[in-house]
């Protein structure tokens, strides 16, 4: 294995560039769809990594459950710096797991408190709160449904009420909180995978505001109910939710709502700055499952050759 074990721990930041990249220059659909691919790959194969550091690791700690033979001389010299690296790797992938775990609870807890706060209201698709509060969210689940304020629907006309619903649709159809939540885990899984998160958050807004405006007819009406509705809101109660008013990337959602609708090419260009991007980006997702498979097979001949029958 060598040092090509250790590869799939820093091979994300082949993804940076076209974490940045992508936004500007993809169809928000084709972003997250590729971003998160990437995330999820690169992440898969870090904590695979350091499940193979971890088997070097606890073998070598007195008294570990493992048959002596994983302890090996030829086991540890798979790995560099088995001593160091081996022992470090125990402590890294129970603090990952625990993070990802930690994650998917806060998640399911959200949308269990989102749907016991529903209870008793009709069954409809969306569900009107009796709150001055101005927020809105789409709240997947058996029943999908759309959730949004009194107090923000008296601070929007009717276009813009239109664009808000046709908002929450679009994020309901695409299920875009499976999107999130799996960057969600990918970044706790690989701290160097957070700038993809971040450009996941912003694709999958800007992905509902393109179907909201083809289903609307006009971006600028879109634009303007994305505006207003981030200046009367305070944010989403369920922050882990996709929400209408998002404060972070408005600013950027408005200017491209504004300008012409993003091309559908589904893959850039080749000879692009994101084109280049989004093949070193491939590249280094195909190298890291290359390292990550190539580790595995071979700790696993030599663990099965070193332990015995």
């Amino acid at each position: 294995m060598g040092v090509f074990v250790f590869l799939p721990l820093v091979l994300p930041l082949t993804a940076w560039p076209v974490a940045r990249l992508a936004e500007h220059h993809l169809h928000p659909r084709a972003a997250t769809w590729l971003l998160s691919a990437v995330a999820a790959v690169l992440a898969l194969c870090s904590t695979l990594c350091l499940g193979l550091l971890m088997v070097v690791g606890t073998a070598q700690l007195p008294g570990n459950p493992l048959p002596d033979g994983w302890s090996d001389p030829e086991v540890r010299a798979a790995v560099p710096y088995d001593e160091i690296a081996g022992r470090i790797a125990i402590p890294a992938l129970v603090a990952v797991l625990l993070a990802c775990m930690g994650t998917v609870w806060r998640h399911l807890r959200v949308r269990r408190r989102a749907e016991r706060a529903l209870a008793g209201m009709p069954g409809s698709p969306v569900a009107v709160l009796p709150d001055p509060a101005p927020y809105a969210y789409a709240l997947p689940g058996r029943r999908d449904r759309i959730v949004v304020t009194t107090g923000m629907l008296a601070g929007l006309n009717a276009g813009e009420r239109r664009a808000l619903f046709a908002h929450e649709r679009a994020h309901l159809a695409g299920r875009h909180h499976r999107f999130l939540l799996a960057v969600q885990l990918a970044a706790r899984a690989n701290p160097f995978l957070r700038p993809l998160r971040t450009a996941v958050v912003y694709s999958t807004e800007r992905w509902a505001d393109e179907e909201a405006a083809q289903a609307v007819g006009s971006r600028r009406t879109v634009a303007r109910a994305v505006g207003k509705s981030a200046l009367i809101s305070r944010g989403s109660p369920v922050p882990t939710l996709a929400h209408f008013a998002d404060a972070g990337p408005v600013p950027r959602r408005v200017a491209a709502l504004l300008g012409p609708a993003p091309s559908p090419r589904i893959w850039p260009p080749a000879f692009t700055a994101v084109g280049l991007a989004a093949w070193g980006a491939t590249a280094g997702t195909t190298v890291s499952a290359l390292s990550s498979a190539n580790a595995a097979v071979t700790l696993f001949f030599i663990l099965h050759a070193a332990t015995p029958m």
